[in-house]
């Protein structure tokens, strides 16, 4: 098969000779890992633009969420990523990809836990609140390897920053767990969420976001460490207090 081939002009493995190759990667829009889809300025602009307009509508929509995330965390991914090098326990985080999913997760192993551990409390949530770690979206539109696997684990670890923040799955809840991640991450998506969450509550929950739980969620995001400088599957057995504390999260309200 290969005599078929000229050698000034090789094929790549989808069809399309190297010099194709050369022009998408000079336009910057060449697949940079599986499930990538190369997007211009432009386009990501308008994915933003739209993505926002739906996730304010309805906040639910988590496929909006991740595309927004996705095309406006330009300078927070970075940030994020230069972070996780510079800690030891980041730095191997980087290094090693871990996952979190159910294929990856001994679920029977984290039931059997002491109460109070992160694993059983972590399990707790799961299930209390009927979500699951593999509904959390691959990235498509990072255009860069290791920048898609910084914002992929950011989203594996939201789960856990319920679990750590004591906050439930309700739109009280979310908001309160996007102010700390907004101090935390600086990604927009983070920011819009917290800024125009509070349309959706009553003017009760309004009054204990506003007195109560958005202060504490901001101090708490201000004093403690990157979040995503922890490796979470190797602290299961690890307290959650204990673990609170060492990451520098204010006991909640």
């Amino acid at each position: 098969g290969r005599a078929g081939l000229s050698h000034t002009e090789p094929r790549a493995r989808d069809g399309r000779s190297g010099e194709e190759e050369e022009e998408e990667e000079e336009e910057g829009c060449s697949q940079r890992y599986p499930g990538h889809i190369p997007t211009s300025p432009l386009q990501k602009a308008l994915l933003a633009a739209g993505s926002a307009f739906m996730a304010l509508y309805d906040p639910y929509r988590h496929d909006m969420v991740a595309v927004l995330g996705e095309t406006t965390g330009c300078l927070a991914l970075p940030n994020l990523r230069d972070k996780m090098k510079h800690h030891p326990e980041g730095y191997r985080i980087l290094q090693e990809r871990p996952r979190i999913r159910l294929s990856t997760l001994d679920m029977a192993r984290l039931r059997g836990l002491p109460d109070g551990s992160l694993g059983r409390e972590y399990v707790r949530f799961l299930e209390d609140n009927k979500v699951s770690p593999d509904t959390r979206m691959p990235p498509k539109f990072v255009d860069d390897e290791e920048l898609a696997y910084v914002i992929q684990r950011y989203r594996e670890v939201h789960d856990l920053m319920h679990t750590l923040l004591g906050m439930p799955t309700n739109m009280l809840g979310e908001v309160v767990v996007k102010w700390f991640e907004a101090i935390q991450t600086g990604l927009p998506m983070c920011v819009l969420g917290a800024a125009f969450g509070p349309v959706h509550l009553s003017a009760r929950k309004l009054q204990v976001l506003a007195t109560e739980l958005v202060p504490w969620a901001i101090r708490s995001g201000r004093n403690a460490n990157c979040i995503l400088n922890v490796y979470y599957e190797q602290r299961w057995e690890q307290p959650v207090e204990s673990l609170r504390e060492e990451i520098g999260i204010f006991p909640p309200p």
